[in-house]
C-alpha cells in the first residue's frame, strides 16, 4: 500500500484531522504500529493505546472526541471497525493485484479467453472453452473443467478444484482446497439391497461477492442449478448438497451441512456443526444457533437452537428444566417412598 491519509480518508468518506499528505505503507494494530501505519480505534476500553500509539494515522468515530494530546493524524468515519475491514480489503485487493502473469508449467485447454490482469500459478489446470474475467487470480495447483465461467476480480487459492460447467461470479474468493461442484450424494435403492447410482448432471452457481472457505464442498445439482446468491459468506469445511439453495447476504459458520434441496433464505446466520434435513426452507433472516438440528421449514426471523431444533424462547425454558432433572428425580423418589410407604430396602 502507498496511499496518503487524504486518499485512505477518500477511500472510506471520512474526515482528517492532521496532515493528509503523509504517506502509509503498512496496516497495523494501534500497539504495534510504526510511523508509516494506519491504525483504528473502534472499542473505548482499547483508547488508552491512541495516546501512546506510533501510528500515522488511527481511524476513530465521527464523534470521537481525544481526552489527552495526539501525536498520530485522526480519520474520522461513522463505523471505524468497518472502515478498517475495507481499508484490509483494499490493501490486500492492491498486493494480489500485483500478481500476473502465466506460470510454467501449467495447462490451458482450446477456447480458453481471459482478460487483463490474468494470474495463473504454476501446476494448474484449465480446461476447454473457459472464460475468465479481468484481474482473475488462480493460484498453483488449481483445478478448473471444461465450460466454467469465473467473473472479474476473482481470486481461487491453491488446490481448489472447480467442476466443469461451474459459473462463479464477480470478486469472489475461493479458498486452498475447495471443491465446486462435485456429484451429490444420491443413491436409488434396488430390491436387492444394493444402491443405484443416480447421475448428477446438474452444475453449480456462485453470484458475486460470494466467500468459500477452505475445504468446503459444493455439490453440483441433480438436474438444474446449485445455486448461491450474492454476497453469501461460507466458512471452512462445509458442506453443501445438491439443489440447495442459498439465499443473498447468508453466512454458514464452519463444519456445518445443509442436505439436499433445502432452501435457505436471505441474510440468514447459521452457527457452526449445525445440521439439516433435506427439502426445508430455512426463511430470510433466521438465527440458527451453533450445534442446532434444523428439521423443518422456519419462519422468517426465528431464533433457533437444539436438536431438534425449536424458538430460543421455548428451548432455553427447555434447558432451564432439564438442567434440573437431577434434582427433580431426587425429590421424586422422595415422594414415592412417601405415598407408598416405602424405605429405601423394601421391595417394591
Amino acid at each position: 500500500m502507498n496511499l496518503t491519509v487524504g486518499q485512505i480518508a477518500e477511500i472510506l468518506n471520512g474526515e482528517v484531522t492532521g496532515d493528509p499528505n503523509t504517506l502509509i505503507t503498512n496496516i497495523s494494530s494501534l500497539e504495534d504500529a510504526q510511523p508509516d501505519s494506519v491504525s483504528f480505534l473502534a472499542n473505548p476500553k482499547y483508547e488508552q493505546h491512541l495516546y501512546r500509539t506510533r501510528a500515522a494515522a488511527v481511524l476513530v468515530s465521527d464523534t470521537f472526541i481525544p481526552k489527552h494530546a495526539l501525536n498520530t493524524s485522526l480519520i474520522r468515519v461513522n463505523d471505524p471497525y468497518l472502515s478498517f475491514t475495507v481499508l484490509q480489503a483494499e490493501y490486500q485487493r492492491l498486493s494480489i493485484l500485483k500478481k500476473t502473469g502465466i506460470e510454467s508449467p501449467a495447462h490451458m485447454g482450446a477456447g480458453v479467453t481471459y482478460s487483463d490482469g490474468f494470474y495463473l500459478g504454476a501446476f494448474a489446470y484449465i480446461g476447454d472453452h473457459v472464460t475468465i474475467g479481468k484481474n482473475v487470480k488462480i493460484y498453483p495447483q488449481v483445478h478448473i473443467g471444461d465450460h466454467c465461467k469465473i467473473g472479474d476480480h476473482t481470486i481461487i487459492y491453491p488446490g481448489a478444484k472447480i467442476y466443469e460447467r461451474t459459473v462463479i461470479g464477480a470478486y469472489c474468493n475461493i479458498q486452498a482446497g475447495a471443491v465446486i461442484g462435485s456429484h451429490g450424494f444420491g443413491f436409488a435403492p434396488r430390491p436387492d439391497g444394493s444402491f443405484q447410482n443416480i447421475p448428477q448432471m446438474g452444475s453449480v452457481k456462485l453470484g458475486d461477492h460470494v466467500d468459500i472457505g477452505a475445504n468446503t464442498t459444493i455439490d453440483c445439482a441433480t438436474l438444474g442449478t446449485t445455486y448461491i446468491e450474492d454476497g453469501v459468506k461460507i466458512d471452512n469445511l462445509v458442506q453443501i448438497a445438491h439443489n440447495v439453495e442459498i439465499g443473498k447476504d447468508t453466512v454458514i459458520a464452519a463444519q456445518t451441512g445443509i442436505s439436499g434441496s433445502a432452501k435457505v433464505g436471505k441474510q440468514v446466520m447459521i452457527g457452526g456443526q449445525v445440521g439439516t434435513v433435506g427439502h426445508i426452507h430455512i426463511a430470510d433472516h433466521t438465527k440458527v444457533g451453533a450445534r442446532s438440528g434444523v428439521t423443518k421449514s422456519t419462519k422468517s426471523d426465528q431464533i433457533l437452537f437444539g436438536v431438534p431444533a425449536m424458538d430460543r424462547q421455548g428451548y432455553l425454558k427447555s434447558y432451564a428444566i432439564y438442567k434440573k432433572l437431577p434434582e427433580v428425580m431426587v425429590r421424586i423418589q422422595e415422594l414415592e417412598q412417601k405415598i407408598l410407604n416405602l424405605t429405601p430396602n423394601s421391595p417394591k
